[in-house]
């Protein structure tokens, strides 16, 4: 089965919000075998709704839309879809009694009548029921094609994804497995990357699809197959992962967890391990904190974190030594270390990282060059680090020193 994805709302085309809802959407569909062949984002505009719902359906299976579906005027898509199956809006007296229910358990101001509204739909749909939110998804069923539309909000649309529309479209279809695979690969640009492993590349059979996927400061291999037997696709899979592993042995930094983070193959493998961790940033300013405390379950060994973005934090705060730092500058390995090491100590953790350097654009309170960057890793038997000069753009710098601080921990754990 084909899908595409249409997202709605003037919003996404100025910039204004970053459309998340289409790569989770996405991810879900290939988990069920579903193909995403297009993802289309338009204004809140009658004719460019018409226009894509119609373009959608020549092309494609199932079309799922989001957003437009709020209570306010300039939410059009209920009625344009209505419009587009030459139908009408009615009132669906389970959507109006989960509206009900909603307001007097959550909301303090009266119900209007644009409350109550939100209860109307094409008669022709089946209502996806909300429980989070006032706003229904619609099921729409046309020469056997189905139309599917979800509010925006994301906490929204995921739930009606997992609890509505993914059991649906799994009963209503046959859909082969789709198979991924994700190599991390560190230490090699894309160039390189390609000529080490190319003569394994060349001899992959033709059913097994691979992608370059190149981040900064890492490098990700995607091998995809798709077909009907599940347990033959990862055998076949498996045997490429395990012929092209000795030629990046070194670089090689395990398999990608579905969601494409390497903080929760970190995560799973301390909480394996039964370890801990804290993390003492400067330069990337709590950005490598955010990245496990995203997931759920951080708690279960992230002991806790400290931005010491100034030099007289890490001091007052760190504890690090005002005499290293006058000898050897605040960007630099001692310093570092020592603030990997005190974190350590602070928090009673296993394991703490540690990060400090000049982002750019100008120096701050070290002579180090704009893009330098120490990175620490602090154990109970020790402390080592080490200097990388990611560039001059701030960002660039920031996320790259992210990316090479998880690695280092990652390559840790491969020592043990």
């Amino acid at each position: 089965m084909i899908a595409e994805i249409i997202t709605i709302g003037d919003e996404l085309l100025i910039g204004q919000v970053v459309d998340t809802n289409s790569a989770f959407i996405a991810q879900q569909l290939n988990k069920i075998g579903v193909s995403v062949h297009q993802i289309t984002s338009i204004q809140d505009d009658r004719k460019h709704i018409l226009q894509a719902l119609a373009d959608a359906e020549s092309r494609v299976d199932i079309i799922i839309c989001t957003g437009g579906l709020g209570p306010t005027k300039d939410d059009i898509t209920k009625k344009t879809i209505s419009e587009y199956f030459n139908d009408t809006l009615v009132k669906d007296e389970s959507v109006l009694e989960n509206i009900e229910t909603i307001w007097r358990q959550h909301v303090r101001t009266e119900m209007l009548q644009v409350n109550k509204d939100q209860a109307l739909i094409p008669s022709q749909s089946e209502p996806l029921m909300n429980r989070l939110g006032t706003a229904p998804g619609m099921w729409i069923e046309k020469s056997n094609k189905v139309f599917i539309s979800l509010p925006g909000v994301p906490y929204e649309m995921k739930a009606l994804i997992k609890e509505e529309v993914l059991p649906r479209l799994q009963g209503k279809y046959n859909c082969p497995v789709i198979l991924h695979k994700t190599m991390i690969v560190y230490g090699l640009g894309e160039s390189a990357l390609a000529a080490r492993i190319e003569s394994w590349e060349d001899a992959l059979p033709s059913r097994i699809k691979l992608a370059y996927l190149p981040n900064l400061g890492k490098m990700r291999l995607r091998l995809s197959t798709k077909g009907y037997d599940e347990e033959k696709l990862q055998k076949e899979v498996q045997e490429q992962i395990e012929k092209v592993i000795p030629l990046i042995e070194k670089e090689y930094a395990g398999i990608e967890d579905e969601d494409g983070s390497v903080e929760l193959l970190l995560a799973k493998q301390l909480t394996k391990m039964g370890c801990t961790l804290a993390i003492a940033e400067s330069c990337t300013g709590g950005a490598v904190a955010e990245r496990f405390t995203s997931h759920s379950g951080a708690s279960a060994f992230f002991k806790g974190g400290l931005v010491t973005y100034s030099t007289e934090s890490k001091i007052n705060v760190l504890k690090v030594s005002k005499a290293d730092i006058d000898t050897y500058s605040v960007v630099s390995a001692p310093v570092a270390e020592a603030m990997a090491k005190n974190a350590r100590q602070l928090f009673n953790s296993d394991y703490a990282m540690a990060t400090t350097g000049n982002a750019g654009p100008t120096k701050g309170d070290s002579d180090a060059e704009v893009g330098t960057v120490f990175i620490a890793i602090a154990t109970r038997t020790g402390v080592y680090s080490q200097a990388f000069n990611f560039g001059n753009s701030r960002l660039k710098v920031i996320n790259k020193a992210v990316n090479k601080a998880l690695e280092m921990l990652l390559k840790e754990f491969f020592k043990n």
